[in-house]
C-alpha cells in the first residue's frame, strides 16, 4: 500500500472513532497515528488530514448536503460520512488532484463499507470536485496541534 493511501486509511478510521466517541481528545489520537505509522511523513499527513477534517466538519457537512439529495449527513453510514468528509477536505484544503482523492476514497469504501458504499462516495465527491476547479491548496494543522 502506498505511503500516503495508508495515512489516508488510518485518518479515516481516527474520524470514524471521534465520530463515534466523541470524547476521545486529540493526544490519544495522534499517539494512535504515531504508533501506526512509524514513518513521520506519513504519521504528519494522516494527523494533517484527521485534525483538518474535524476542525472544518461543520463546513464539509454542509458541502456534502448541498450535493448530497435526499442524505441528510446523520442518516448516512458512519464509514461513507468520515470518507466523505475526509475527501472533501482534501478536495478543498490540498493540492491533491481530485482524481487521486476520488480513487482513493472509493478503494476505502470498498475496503471498509457496504456494497453501494462505493458508488455513493463516488457519486457524492464527483459533484463535489467539478465545483471545485481552480481551487487554492491550503495546508493547515488543524484542530489540535501537535506536540
Amino acid at each position: 500500500m502506498a505511503k500516503r493511501s495508508k495515512a489516508r486509511e488510518l485518518a479515516m478510521q481516527m474520524l470514524f472513532l471521534v465520530d463515534m466517541n466523541p470524547d476521545v481528545d486529540g493526544d490519544t489520537i495522534l499517539h494512535m497515528i504515531q504508533d501506526r505509522l512509524e514513518d513521520q511523513d506519513q504519521s504528519r499527513f494522516a494527523w494533517l488530514l484527521f485534525s483538518g477534517t474535524l476542525k472544518h466538519r461543520d463546513a464539509l457537512d454542509q458541502r456534502i448536503a448541498s450535493v448530497a439529495k435526499n442524505w441528510s449527513i446523520k442518516r448516512m453510514a458512519g464509514t461513507d460520512r468520515n470518507l466523505l468528509r475526509l475527501g472533501c477536505f482534501e478536495l478543498d484544503h490540498q493540492d491533491t488532484p481530485h482524481s487521486v482523492v476520488i480513487d482513493e476514497m472509493i478503494e476505502l469504501a470498498r475496503k471498509f463499507g457496504t456494497e453501494n458504499s462505493a458508488s455513493f462516495v463516488n457519486g457524492i465527491l464527483d459533484k463535489l470536485a467539478a465545483g471545485k476547479s481552480g481551487q487554492n491548496a491550503e495546508n493547515e494543522p488543524g484542530l489540535f496541534t501537535e506536540p
